[in-house]
């Protein structure tokens, strides 16, 4: 029997409900599979600054160093915002321990449930065949760029403004770019051969760059591969009008981070959608969705993009893929018999099919 150490970093908000539903899966999976899973629970978000005044407390970071993959369900919350430069913030939670462990590679994929077509707002005809994966560089550009805010006495303009100005550093580096390209094709040559770039290289010289170095890796390693050059906004208009014709999408960090919310959104909810964060370290992997704090505490919460984020982590980080497909097939199954939790139901959902977060696992749990 293979033991394996999972770091667990419940976080804020409705993060220890769903992630108790990630362990009840993996438990689960363990009893059928011949697998064994230690589980050590750390701090970070919120609680973590409540806790040690930080958002990554060096404990955390230590831990998630020694576990074989992390587990992450989500951080923030109401109390904790904050335009104050010198207060953390959930967030820094996040974004720190992707760098320490060196993350560089994010993976979302966005595939329609069938027995929750009807959940999405776009038409049948478009959804259908949508099965794309978006690969964000994680640990680069205007998030980890240089940033202050300070005064310019010279710059204060009409109505009292005092002069503040702020800036923020987009930046990235060649062999940031070439590695994430690499795992996008990567990703394409397993896939359906299709990769969009997406960069916004008429205004953004990082951009210009950006292109240039993912055409050079497309042509040295890669040419089998289909490559298709598409600037942000057309990207964001196209994910909505034909989001069948993606397959991977690669792009840098905050063009991810907005393209990959808009996409999970095809699916009808952003509580379906799992991701991966990859790279020279210990993996993690969590839900793309937020801590949902108006919901905190009622029970109510959807578990499936945090059982899916278990899935990834089978086949990402235990090479465990009939125990992954096993995952896939139960939530599927679920899903097929009609169970709903909140966010999924429809107004023809029959109300005995409406289950709560716990309730939710235990069925996923029950079909493996």
């Amino acid at each position: 029997m293979n033991t394996y150490n999972v770091c667990l970093l419940p976080g804020d908000g409705i993060g220890p409900e769903i992630i108790a539903e990630g362990c009840k899966v993996l438990d689960a999976v363990g009893a059928k599979h011949g697998m064994a899973f230690d589980y050590t629970e750390a701090l970070i978000g919120g609680c973590a600054i409540d806790a040690c005044g930080e958002a990554l407390p060096a404990a955390t970071l230590d831990a998630a160093k020694a576990a074989d993959a992390v587990l992450l369900a989500a951080v923030g919350g109401p109390q904790w915002d904050t335009t104050d430069p010198n207060r953390p913030r959930p967030e820094q939670g996040l974004l720190g321990i992707r760098k320490e462990l060196g993350l560089y590679t994010n993976l979302r994929p966005v595939q329609i449930f069938s027995a929750l077509a009807d959940a999405s707002t776009l038409k049948p005809q478009v959804i259908d065949g949508v099965d794309l994966m978006i690969v964000r560089e994680l640990t680069g550009g205007l998030y980890f760029g240089e940033r202050m805010r300070f005064y310019d006495e010279e710059g204060a303009g009409p109505g009292g403004s005092n002069g503040q100005r702020a800036f923020d550093t987009l930046e990235y580096r060649e062999y940031e770019i070439e590695r994430i390209a690499r795992k996008a094709f990567e990703a394409a040559s397993k896939r359906r051969g299709r990769v969009h770039s997406i960069d916004k290289a008429n205004v953004l010289e990082t951009s210009r760059l950006w292109r240039e170095v993912v055409h050079a890796v497309h042509d040295a390693d890669f040419p089998e591969i289909e490559l298709v050059d598409m600037l942000v906004d057309n990207a964001a208009m196209q994910l909505i009008s034909r989001p069948a014709d993606f397959d991977v999408v690669v792009t840098e960090n905050m063009f991810g981070d907005i393209l990959s919310d808009e996409a999970a959104q095809i699916t009808g909810s952003l509580g379906m959608l799992a991701s991966a964060s990859l790279g020279d370290g210990t993996a993690l992997y969590e839900p793309s969705h937020g801590s949902a704090p108006d919901i905190a505490g009622l029970g109510v919460a959807n578990p499936l993009a945090q059982v899916l984020s278990v899935e990834m982590m089978l086949r990402y980080s235990f090479d465990a893929e009939a125990a992954a497909d096993d995952v896939r097939r139960a939530v599927t199954t679920v899903l097929d018999e009609g169970w709903r939790t909140g966010d999924i139901k429809d107004v023809g959902t029959p109300a005995d099919k409406v289950v709560g977060c716990a309730a939710m696992g235990d069925l996923v749990a029950e079909r493996l």
